[in-house]
Parts: structure tokens; C-alpha cells; sequence
């Protein structure tokens, strides 16, 4: 195998022209060089260099490995470059994970925050199980996850930052005899067909406390997993839905939304970050980008 500080001493000959001014440049001595030099000429098994008057100059085989010298200095600094930048925390990646409604409300504007603070920062970026993108952070999958909050917060080595307050919204058919009213108890609602919105999880426990609260259990009619399929199945005539916030980016022109109180049932949205992570400039500028994007 050819040593490659072998080569960066032939390179130095060929650039400068002898062994004398090389082994001045490289603060050797002659004879030191021409050793190195002999060296390599053995490893290769061919001549790299010959006299020529007071000098020397690089054979065709000298000229390769002196050429290959070259490239291989200039990967070394761009690596010692690259380490640096690492260290500084200026480049790097960053993996993300968020539910669908988390999306274009909250990750877009944040990384696009991100990208103009941090330009050098790669982003792992993916949509997940909506229910339960926290396991891609507790299993070390992912350096930060946009959550909606857990039962427990006890995940040993996991931070929780609360994000944003999603409150739901009474979904109701245009015409409704309830939509007159700016404001609705959730009362008013008990004796509805209801239109299910979120699969089982976080989300769906929402709604369905939040209507214990208020003494009744929901009588779901339709089931759905997409919000606006759930308006569609709303504006239809087939029953009323609650859907957070977020949720009603694309609003159905069929349906009307109102306030609902007595309670407000709410989706806690937190990013769950990984504290090995917490010291990285990028991802706590970013998770500053998400606690500050515009609401609705």
C-alpha cells in the first residue's frame, strides 16, 4: 500500500523543482527526502522521479501519484474544514418527525426559519404514525418529534417543550339548526350523530374526555381518520364532528365551525426532544421557530 506522507513528500519535489528546495520547504533535510522518495519508488515498483541538469522531474508514474498527492490534500482539508464546522455545531443533521396536521402549519414556516439561521443544518424530515411519533425519539430514531402530549412525560432521557394549545372546534352542516349560535356548550351536541375524526390515540381521547366531562358519550356515526374527509361526511348531512384547530387549515365550503365551551376540549402539542440534542444551536433555534410560529 502506498504511504500516503510519502506521496506528499514526492509532491513537494515535483512542485518545486529538486530535493533541495523541497526538503527546505518541508523543513527536512535532503537526504531525508531522497529517502522518502526511494521509499516510495519501492512500494510502486517503478522509477518517480529523474535527473534532469541540477533538478529533477516527475516520470509519468511520478506525475500520477504527485497529481493524486494533490487531490488527496485537498479531501484532508476539506474534511478538517467539515470537522470543524461539526464541532462549531455550524453543519450536521438534524432528524424531525411530525403528524399531518403539524405540517404545513407549524414544520414548514419553522424550517424555513431554520434553513435562513442555520444554512449548513440537513434535515431528516418525515411524517409519521399520526397517533405516536414519539418512539422514533425514545428509540433514538430521531433527534426531535412534534407530539401530541403524552399521558406520561417520565421517558428517561426525553425533554418535553409545550409548543401550542390546539383547541377543537364544533364542525357542523350548513343549516344546522345549532349553527345560529356563535358559541356552543358542548351540551348542546349530546344528542347528535357525530362524525369521528381521529383514529384511537391522544386525539380522540380529547374529544371523547372532554364529552365526559360534560356527562355524555359521543354516539360516532362515521368513522374517519382524515379531518377533511371528516368534513366532507359533516357537510353531507351524516353527523357533527370537533376538530382541533389546526385541522381546519382547509376548510369544507359546506360546513360552518363555531367555539365550543362547558368544556373546550384541547390537543396539547409538545416537541419531544432527545436531551443528548438539547445543546445543539440548530435544534434549539428550532424548536424557538416553532414556539413562535403565527397562530390561526
Amino acid at each position: 500500500m502506498l504511504d500516503v506522507r510519502r506521496m506528499q513528500v514526492l509532491r513537494a519535489v515535483v512542485t518545486s523543482g529538486s530535493i533541495t528546495a523541497a526538503a527546505s520547504h518541508l523543513g527536512y533535510t535532503p537526504s531525508a527526502v531522497s529517502q522518502q522518495v526511494a521509499a516510495l519508488e519501492e512500494q510502486a515498483g517503478i522509477p518517480l522521479l529523474e535527473r534532469v541538469g541540477r533538478g529533477v522531474q516527475p516520470t509519468e508514474a511520478g506525475q500520477l501519484l504527485s497529481e493524486h498527492a494533490a487531490v488527496i490534500s485537498r479531501q484532508v482539508a476539506e474534511a478538517e474544514t467539515a470537522l470543524t464546522d461539526l464541532r462549531a455545531r455550524r453543519t450536521g443533521l438534524l432528524s424531525i418527525r411530525y403528524f399531518a396536521t403539524a405540517g404545513a402549519t407549524l414544520m414548514a414556516p419553522a424550517l424555513a426559519r431554520l434553513r435562513q439561521e442555520h444554512p449548513g443544518i440537513r434535515v431528516d424530515l418525515r411524517m409519521t404514525d399520526p397517533q405516536d411519533p414519539l418512539p422514533e425519539v425514545t428509540e433514538g430514531r430521531a433527534d426531535l418529534a412534534v407530539v401530541v402530549q403524552p399521558r406520561s412525560r417520565l421517558h428517561e432521557g426525553i425533554h418535553f417543550v409545550h409548543l401550542l394549545d390546539d383547541p377543537y372546534r364544533a364542525v357542523l352542516p350548513a343549516g344546522h339548526r345549532l349553527a345560529a349560535k356563535r358559541v356552543l356548550d358542548l351540551t348542546d351536541l349530546a344528542d347528535e350523530p357525530w362524525v369521528r375524526s381521529d383514529g384511537p390515540g391522544p386525539c380522540l381521547d380529547a374529544v371523547v374526555e372532554g364529552c365526559a366531562a360534560a356527562g355524555f358519550s359521543p354516539n360516532f356515526v362515521v368513522e374517519s381518520e382524515d379531518y377533511a374527509t371528516a368534513q366532507g361526511f359533516v357537510a353531507a348531512g351524516l353527523g357533527i364532528s370537533l376538530i382541533p384547530t389546526m385541522g381546519l387549515a382547509n376548510r369544507h365550503p359546506a360546513v360552518v365551525v363555531r367555539k365550543v365551551r362547558k368544556p373546550e376540549p384541547m390537543r396539547v402539542i409538545h416537541a419531544a426532544v432527545r436531551e443528548t440534542s438539547l445543546g445543539r444551536p440548530a435544534l434549539r433555534g428550532l424548536l424557538a421557530a416553532l414556539r413562535n410560529v403565527p397562530r390561526q
